[in-house]
């Protein structure tokens, strides 16, 4: 089955050259919303979407009306690819059930993995930077050596003290003042 997909930035544009189009290709069912490409949600392509099955086609009259980024676009692909749907843009001439389709196809998989690889060397090249400036990853504690001191002084001094009452003085949380100990609470606070 092909599904259509239309897409007009402005309320003033009109979609009709894009819905003409993809009549003419054949689309059994169209999609179309007027929304900004910047605009995070789009519905009508969320339900376009939801309803491709497999072997089916999703037809675009330009690639930029299905995706507001290259990222997007790839990430788009690869999820139309994982569910065995094709992908024909209009104006690009890109068909997936072509030899030259999958090649555009495969070439976006491969620009995703690659970005991905980029992102990871990013990353780990900040940390081990970071490391090598004496800063270490994750949050800080919320509990200091001297609240945990002072925890153990109002635990010993009275036994009558609850977890969370000692918790409630530091302002911390129950869970919170348990992880503080290494391996629990100690048994002399139980």
């Amino acid at each position: 089955m092909l599904i259509g997909y239309a897409r007009v930035s402005t309320l003033d544009q009109d979609p009709t050259l894009q819905l003409d189009a993809l009549k003419a290709a054949g689309c059994e069912r169209i999609f179309s919303e007027h929304v900004s490409s910047a605009k995070a949600s789009r519905p009508e392509l969320i339900r376009a979407l939801e309803w491709l099955r497999a072997g089916d086609v999703l037809v675009v009259w330009r690639l930029d009306r299905l995706a507001r980024s290259l990222k997007q676009l790839i990430e788009t692909v690869e999820d139309l690819q994982t569910r065995s749907v094709e992908l024909r843009s209009l104006s690009e001439q890109i068909d997936t059930m072509n030899a030259g389709g999958r090649l555009v196809f495969h070439l976006f998989g491969a620009m995703a993995e690659f970005e991905r690889s980029l992102i990871q060397e990013r990353t780990r090249a900040g940390l081990s930077a970071a490391r090598a400036r004496g800063r270490m990853g994750g949050r800080k504690p919320k509990m200091t050596e001297a609240d945990i001191k002072a925890a153990r002084a109002l635990f010993l001094g009275d036994a009558s003290l609850t977890i969370r009452d000692v918790a409630t003085r530091l302002g911390v949380s129950p869970r919170t003042l348990q992880r503080a100990f290494v391996g629990g609470v100690p048994r002399a606070i139980q």
